[in-house]
């Protein structure tokens, strides 16, 4: 079953970090999707940029709007992503436990629902 694990950072930690810390988290990142990898467990993982050079969209009626980010107002944010392959919740939690960034941000765990067309 596909999982996706969604990475929080703190705004206020990644503000905070030399460029040493923010290099050794990226080399435990490609370490960490190195080992999901050989393990057949990794499907797929990006980090994101920060939410000022993200846009929401809506249509509403038809009329598109975009709103400029920040977009949220929170002291965290959404900073990447994990789509994981697992037997269930326990097991798809256990290798989130892994991610470097749960160290200092949350991760959320969320079971991937497959959709499938209406006959």
């Amino acid at each position: 079953m596909r999982y996706v694990c969604l990475i929080y950072n703190s705004a206020d930690v990644d503000g905070r970090q030399t460029v040493a810390e923010s290099e050794a988290v990226v080399r435990a990142h490609f370490s960490f999707d190195e080992d999901l990898s050989d393990r057949g467990t990794l499907i797929h993982a990006d980090a994101l940029e920060t939410p000022d050079k993200a846009v929401v969209l809506r249509v509403r009626k038809n009329e598109i709007s975009m709103t400029d980010g920040p977009y949220v107002e929170t002291k965290e944010h959404l900073a990447g992503v994990y789509v994981i392959d697992a037997s269930d919740m326990n097991e798809a939690t256990t290798i989130a436990a892994g991610i470097p960034c749960a160290r200092f941000g949350a991760v959320e765990v969320r079971p991937v629902r497959m959709l499938t067309l209406p006959e």
